[in-house]
């Protein structure tokens, strides 16, 4: 988070704009306006509430559809004068029913990445029976472990072989178990990626 203390209310009469962005697909969803107070109160509650111009006072965006903004982080630009909210939208953020007030767009690779992740850590917690991803985490570690073992000396034959299209698909099978595998272990992306940021020298 932020220091509000850093944050200059002054330039534009006490209130500041901020951009929310999905922390999933990145997607820019709305542009409001803060004042010291609604800062405040979205760090306090976790949830996004602005400074409503037409209205005169705090609104917690949600507050009457229930499509809240979860908040996960915030970054203050180089002037100290706009914020940037990275959120969880429970819901479409636009009035209109739209995800976004720009209008949907189509889902980027981030966000398939994102749905996958979540698709296999809700089959984690809640198995369903038709679900091989709930098969796999119910034979266990030892399986799931075999499993990428076994796609990665495939991944390895297509490579050798120059099988393009079969190399394709054998990445992405081998992507797809290493996934399960960080859920069984308790392994988000995120910590993967900081990771390799220090790799890129």
């Amino acid at each position: 988070m932020i220091d509000i203390n850093r944050v200059d209310f002054n330039k534009h009469n006490g209130l500041i704009p901020a951009c929310i962005q999905d922390i999933q697909n990145l997607h820019v969803l709305m542009i409001g306006f803060m004042n010291k107070q609604a800062l405040e109160t979205t760090i306090q509650t976790g949830k996004v509430t602005f400074w409503s111009r037409t209205k005169n006072r705090l609104w917690i965006k949600g507050e009457t559809s229930g499509n809240y903004l979860e908040l996960l982080d915030i970054s203050l630009d180089c002037d100290n004068d706009s914020l940037l909210l990275s959120v969880r939208p429970l819901g479409p953020t636009c009035h209109t029913g739209q995800n976004t007030c720009f209008g949907d767009h189509k889902p980027n690779s981030l966000y398939i990445l994102n749905k996958l992740t979540n698709t296999i850590e809700d089959r984690f917690n809640n198995a369903k029976p038709e679900s091989y991803i709930s098969e796999l985490f119910a034979q266990g570690i030892k399986r799931i472990a075999q499993k990428v073992g076994e796609e990665g000396l495939e991944v390895a034959i297509a490579a050798v072989c120059g099988e393009q299209n079969e190399l394709r698909n054998e990445i992405a099978d081998l992507f797809f178990h290493l996934l399960i595998l960080m859920q069984s272990c308790k392994i988000k992306p995120v910590e993967i990626v900081n990771i390799l940021k220090n790799r890129m020298k």
